[in-house]
């Protein structure tokens, strides 16, 4: 192993190695640029519609992707042996004008001046984007997709209720394409393989008119991709020139692979890297959605790394090394949100998830020499990206679990755990092939999805805030926040005699606010699969070439969607509240209740009750059942709903084609709890609503145990779309060996035998988080665990700190 003598070296160093001097070099170059607001895909992007209004979108899509690999500034570090970039400069990130300038253009003079998730912009660079603004006036998909809206919803997207500013601002990505046959075939077996389905046309038929034209945007994106990749051979070998002897010999290694991948096959562990580094990073350049996936990777790239190894040609630390150098390349991809997005978004998240572990397509373990390399390159790099995932199974390698231990202790939040023994049972109910759902990988946050197989957002389309949508059924349909009618209403709950009405009101309301929200989805699928087909993408996703559809057309094997229910904890306790003090004790009248939630508990009546309901009632996440089955009858009326209703893609080629539910629901907790007001569980007006699966804060009382129990009582079976649970335990829990092992007994019997499925650990003292608040400059590399994902504690908003800060600290 590769050990620094600059820097102090810990015990947990030890145990992983340190990054070579020159990765260190790169990750420091790297975590020290200011990130830059970067105009250059715009203006490039603009050129090509502009040029090309009169073709076809898949073939105007593909125009315009080839003008920007033809045109955009590339470079190559002094330090990288991986080449590549999405900017003028790391950590910049591009603008997307045919989805939205709109924010962009009204936060112009903000961005510098944000509470989190703050970009730098030059006088030069808003000039540029004021000066293409008017061509994309009512030009883009967030114009045509709102025109798609019916008015009858109408107030949900004036109020923002369903969260939809992300799906009309950016692409969608939440999937992994096809690595391993990209590898094995190049770019240029795709081609092979289009150029048949194109000459095999029947153009007398009228679908093959949508054919021909998309098979003609692939082979001319398949060409851009060669050339891009070119271009950066040409740079390296001119760069060799004046280089000393050694990178001078690197310069002209990462040419020869540039002229080579990804457009022919892979051949060596290097040839792989780059070749998947190129085609991550040029989907990003296609499409600004995020949680794009690396998948399996230690599946598909070790057969690479075991040939290179065996012939003697690459050590173990040179493909650390190599490893190391694409987690610090992935950390360079950038993405600005609107000033609102960022609230469920916080942090500047990308969701690249690489996925390690798990099981083979023939049910083995799958843990292998590559699987414990990308454990010690992450630990290695401890960055925000990639987003680390390890697939656990009852026969998971011991070692392997205890490496992957080892990477929790160190505090930045990975690996994140799923479970095979729960994702892949639920998969093949839903009729997903058996050798296929032993193949799956987690995608951004928690979700879960087979690679080159799935369509687009396996998760991410509606929020639907619970607490907010009870206090919408206690009041007869209105929202008390907006005074807006967002249901027929049924009943006041001043009026209500029984706690079975209330639960009446609250089927019959979420049931109608469900359909809401599956009219919304449609309308904004159907703009994107309109306005901005990603070629590319679909390129590298079975069987759109077979079908000759993009991926929002319906050509992916398999295509199932969730959206985000958020506040399940206060949801349940709330309703709890609610049935013991109001219905069953009669300590608290319900008139008493509602003007207390009306006056955010000012009065002192209404702080009392507050006391009462956070002392004296059971609470989610104490394996209760009393509140825990409030929980699971009332989430059971939004999954029962949501089964009804096919996404747009159903019937059209895909297996499934349907949609089911997930908690994975990032920062939108934060967000969230911004419109929302004071809520029966005793949280106040406007704070954050608990995260994920995950209990509110400090009302978890009786261990990690029996926060497991309660959410293994939630029906996990058909929460498909991802079952996150945050935990948070202090450092010391874990500075034992006994420690360790009592948290790999805890793990397993979550996932052995309560069916737990995702898990996740946030090792780091409140203490630390209160000085890293009140010292930043003294915890610059503080990363912490935020949902389903990491990010720099610096970078967050103060409420999304506060909101990490006040999570219970457990015991194991």
């Amino acid at each position: 192993m590769v050990i620094q003598t600059t820097e102090k070296v810990t015990g947990e160093s030890q145990h992983f190695g340190l990054l070579s001097n020159r990765m260190n070099e790169y990750r420091e170059s790297v975590l020290e640029k200011k990130p830059y607001i970067c105009a250059e895909r715009a203006l490039l992007a603009t050129e090509a519609y502009k040029k090309n209004q009169n073709q076809p979108n898949v073939l105007k899509r593909a125009l315009m992707l080839q003008n920007i690999l033809d045109k955009m500034s590339i470079y190559i570090e002094d330090q990288t042996l991986i080449v590549g970039n999405q900017a003028g400069s790391n950590r910049d990130a591009p603008i997307f004008p045919e989805y939205t300038l709109d924010f962009v253009v009204n936060e112009l003079d903000t961005f510098e001046k944000r509470d989190g998730d703050v970009f730098y912009i030059t006088e030069k660079t808003k000039e540029q984007i004021r000066s293409i603004a008017p061509f994309w006036e009512n030009n883009n998909l967030r114009a045509r997709a709102g025109a798609l809206l019916p008015d009858e919803v109408g107030v949900f997207m004036e109020t923002g209720f369903f969260g939809m500013e992300g799906k009309m601002n950016s692409g969608d990505a939440h999937l992994a394409v096809d690595y391993q046959q990209l590898l094995e075939v190049g770019l240029k077996g795709y081609e092979i393989r289009t150029l048949k389905a194109k000459a095999a046309l029947d153009l007398t038929e009228p679908e093959s008119i949508d054919k021909y034209h998309f098979y003609d945007a692939i082979l001319i994106v398949i060409d851009a991709v060669k050339n891009f990749a070119r271009r950066y051979a040409k740079l390296a070998e001119a760069m060799a020139e004046t280089a000393d002897t050694k990178r001078g010999a690197e310069l002209l290694e990462i040419s020869r692979i540039c002229n080579k991948v990804p457009y022919e096959p892979a051949e060596t562990f290097t040839e792989a890297i780059q070749a998947t580094w190129f085609i991550q990073l040029i989907l990003q350049i296609e499409s600004n959605g995020h949680s794009l996936s690396y998948g399996r990777f230690d599946q598909y790239m070790y057969p690479y790394l075991k040939a290179d190894l065996d012939k003697g040609t690459m050590t173990e630390d040179k493909a650390v090394e190599l490893l190391t150098n694409l987690w610090i390349k992935t950390l360079t991809i950038n993405k600005v949100r609107s000033q609102s997005h960022t609230y469920s978004s916080a942090g500047s998240p990308l969701y690249q998830n690489v996925t390690v572990g798990g099981q083979t397509r023939d049910k083995k373990d799958a843990v292998n020499k590559l699987s414990f390399l990308v454990l010690r390159s992450v630990a290695q790099t401890k960055l925000t990206q990639p987003n680390l995932t390890v697939r656990y199974h009852a026969g998971l390698n011991k070692d392997f679990m205890n490496e992957a231990i080892e990477v929790m202790k160190l505090g930045f939040g990975m690996p994140a755990f799923n479970s095979d023994e729960v994702i892949i049972p639920s998969f093949i109910k839903y009729g997903v092939a058996e050798e296929d759902a032993y193949d799956y990988s987690a995608i951004g946050c928690v979700e879960t999805a087979v690679p080159g197989k799935w369509g687009y957002r396996c998760t991410g389309m509606s929020y639907m805030n619970f607490p907010k949508i009870l206090m919408i059924a206690m009041n007869d349909g209105v929202d008390p926040v907006s005074n807006r009618r967002f249901t027929k209403g049924h009943g006041y709950f001043k009026n209500m005699k029984t706690f079975a009405e209330l639960e009446d009101a609250w089927d019959k309301t979420v049931r109608e606010l469900t359909r809401m929200s599956v009219i919304v989805e449609n309308a904004i699928d159907l703009g994107i699969e309109r306005e901005v087909p990603d070629i590319l993408c679909s390129t590298l996703t079975e069987d759109c070439i077979g079908r000759g559809k993009t991926i929002k057309a319906g050509g992916a094997v398999y295509d199932f969607i969730s959206g985000l229910q958020v506040g399940i904890a206060n949801l349940a306790d709330a309703l709890a509240a609610i049935k013991k003090l109001v219905f069953e004790e009669r300590k608290v009248s319900q008139d008493e209740l509602w003007q207390a939630l009306k006056t955010n508990w000012e009065s002192k009546r209404s702080q009392e009750i507050q006391q009462m309901i956070l002392h004296e009632v059971p609470k989610y996440g104490n394996d209760d059942d009393y509140t825990d089955q409030l929980a699971t009858k009332a989430y059971d009326s939004y999954i029962d709903e949501i089964k009804k209703y096919p996404n747009t893609r159903y019937g059209r080629g895909p297996i499934g084609g349907i949609r089911y539910s997930g908690t994975s629901s990032i920062s939108a907790n934060v967000g969230q709890g911004r419109s929302t007001m004071a809520t029966p569980d005793g949280r106040k007006a406007w704070a954050p609503l608990a995260e994920g699966c995950s209990p509110s804060h400090n009302m978890d009382q009786n261990g990690p145990t029996a926060v497991l129990k309660s959410v293994s009582k939630l029906p996990t079976e058909d929460i498909v779309g991802g079952v996150l649970l945050n935990q948070k335990v202090n450092p010391q829990t874990l500075a034992k060996e006994e420690d360790k092992q009592k948290l790999m007994m805890l793990l397993r019997t979550f996932f052995n035998r309560l069916k737990g499925y995702h898990i996740q650990y946030n090792v780091v003292s409140k203490k630390t988080l209160l000085d890293a608040q009140k010292n930043p400059e003294k915890h610059r590399d503080l990363i912490v665990r935020v949902a389903g994902y990491s990010a720099f504690f610096n970078v967050l908003s103060k409420a999304t700190q506060d909101d990490i800060i006040e999570r219970t600290e457990h015991v194991v």
